[in-house]
This record gives structure tokens, C-alpha cells and sequence, in this order.
């Protein structure tokens, strides 16, 4: 669509083949990334990522993970780790179970969760499913992992096939 703009001095035309909501959306995106990177810097410098027990420290991980999806849902940021702000204090706290990065396939015949859960092999992981609230967890030593999904719909646990290779867990849900 061509469109003329006013601007007093003299006619101007301007070309808009839909490339401004991209380029706002990638401005958006930036900002909170830079956001989250400054965020991040602080936590590092202010010494706060330390808990657990007395004589057993917990290391704090924190990371995201940005995901474009189709159909105008646009970019979506997902932190992942095991620190949290705390509500009541409002400081950044270090949890014992870490949150993993996990990412939902939508398949023509199956749904396929996959989790990277380093550390932890095929006996580890625990799955239970209530609903469309997929709840994966797992724990070797010192490394817990927890996480929910929201499912595009509800499947029966007798119909999910979990698998694990290098920390790499795989749960295909057929319906």
C-alpha cells in the first residue's frame, strides 16, 4: 500500500509492506533482552546466588530462551534456571530444583516434549500428567529438575513414551 505523508514541507511517499510491526517487535524484543541482560549483570556482581544448606552451596543458573512462534503470536522470552525473585523481599533467591529450558513440537499424530535436563539419565526422570498439565521431574545427586507444561490438550499416561539420551529428555504424548 502506498500512502502519502504530510509533512509541510514537501509530499513524501512512503512504502509500508507490513515490515513496521516486525520492526517494533524486534524492537521490543531487544529492549527486554537488554532487560534481562542487565538484570542478569546484577545478580553476578551482587554476590546473591548463594543457598542451600549450611556447607552445601547451590549454584545458580539463569538463563532464557527466545521463541518465535507462527501465526502473529510474536517472540517470547522464557527464563530457565534455579533463580527467582522473591515476593516478599523482592531480592533474587537460588532454588535446590532448577527449572529446565523445554520446548512443545505439535506433530499431525503426536505431541513431542523436549527437555534438557543435563546430568540425568532414563531412570531418573518421573512423569505425571493431570489434565493438559504435564509435570516432568528429576533428580540425580545434586542436580533436581522440575518442570510443568501446558499441553495442547490432555493425554492418558499410558500413552506417553519418555526417553533420555545425554540429559536430553524426550516425551512423545499420543492421543
Amino acid at each position: 500500500m502506498v500512502k502519502r505523508k504530510d509533512t509541510g514541507r514537501r509530499s513524501d511517499t512512503d512504502v509500508d509492506v507490513g515490515l513496521g510491526g516486525i520492526l517494533r517487535g524486534l524492537g521490543g524484543l531487544v529492549e527486554q533482552l537488554t532487560e534481562l541482560a542487565e538484570a542478569g549483570g546484577k545478580l553476578a556482581r551482587s554476590g546473591e546466588l548463594r543457598g542451600g544448606e549450611p556447607g552445601r552451596e547451590i549454584r545458580g543458573i539463569y538463563g532464557f530462551t527466545v521463541k518465535v512462534g507462527l501465526g502473529g503470536e510474536g517472540a517470547k522470552v522464557e527464563p530457565f534456571g534455579n533463580i527467582r525473585r522473591d515476593d516478599e523481599s523482592g531480592r533474587s533467591v537460588v532454588q535446590e530444583v532448577r527449572e529446565p529450558p523445554v520446548d512443545v513440537f505439535e506433530e499431525s499424530d503426536h505431541t513431542l516434549v523436549v527437555a534438557e535436563m543435563p546430568g540425568i539419565a532414563a531412570e531418573d526422570v518421573r512423569v505425571e500428567v493431570e489434565d493438559d498439565v504435564l509435570t516432568i521431574s528429576a533428580e540425580r545427586g545434586d542436580k533436581k529438575y522440575r518442570k510443568e507444561v501446558l499441553l495442547p490438550g490432555s493425554f492418558p499416561r499410558e500413552k506417553m513414551q519418555v526417553s533420555c539420551t545425554n540429559g536430553v529428555v524426550e516425551i512423545r504424548c499420543v492421543r
